[in-house]
């Protein structure tokens, strides 16, 4: 087996690691959040699913990895986790608008601070480990995901404060205002990875 054969196995245990924890995480997350009314936690529910989407896709690029259009597939796999980022940038922001708007305060979620903890403590880790397997495999597809795993230790940090703030302090605008921090971040990320910015492997 070469070096790029293993590199590539090893890219697909992280996906499918990152794919059944991201399952749980959007279920916990977004049941929680319906019930809380926080539009910070249904948010990081929803990426745990388009992360999840992501993750799939990178499962078909990395299975694909011997095809002779190999390119090809990595260039489509970039723009569908792009459009993944986008899709995800405008529901956050619109829900937190309308929550500013509306003024509607969440209830306290013990559940939610939980997987927010959880999340900040393992996306970082396989966040670093995936990309430097994109980096070994020289797929800006992989370096794109990795961030998104990335970004969702990000949100994890913005999403445990705004519930931590609601929680111990009864602040509500706390929650919608996470929310708000999250979108640009999430958008500047599928822009880049739009542009095919997503490798920087040398």
């Amino acid at each position: 087996m070469t070096d790029r054969q293993t590199a590539v196995r090893r890219g697909l245990r992280l996906e499918y690691l990152t794919l059944g924890y991201n399952v749980v995480e959007a279920v916990v997350s977004m049941v929680s959040g319906v019930l809380a009314g926080s539009i910070a936690l249904v948010g990081f529910g929803v990426d745990a699913v388009i992360e999840s989407i992501s993750g799939s896709v990178m499962l078909w690029r990395l299975k694909s990895d011997d095809h002779h259009k190999r390119e090809e597939f990595e260039q489509r796999a970039l723009k569908l986790i792009g459009v993944s980022f986008l899709v995800l940038a405008a529901y956050v922001g619109y829900e937190a608008v309308e929550k500013l708007w509306t003024r509607e305060a969440p209830e306290r979620s013990i559940p939610g601070i939980g997987i927010a903890c959880c999340s900040l403590a393992i996306m970082p880790v396989l966040a670093r480990t995936k990309r430097g397997v994109g980096r070994e495999i020289q797929s800006a597809a992989m370096v794109a995901d990795s961030r998104q795993t990335e970004l969702c230790s990000w949100l994890s940090a913005i999403l445990l404060g705004g519930l931590l703030l609601n929680a111990a302090m009864g602040w509500w605008w706390a929650d919608p205002v996470a929310g708000l921090l999250m979108t640009p971040i999430i958008a500047r990320e599928g822009i880049s990875a739009l542009k095919g910015e997503g490798c920087h492997c040398h």
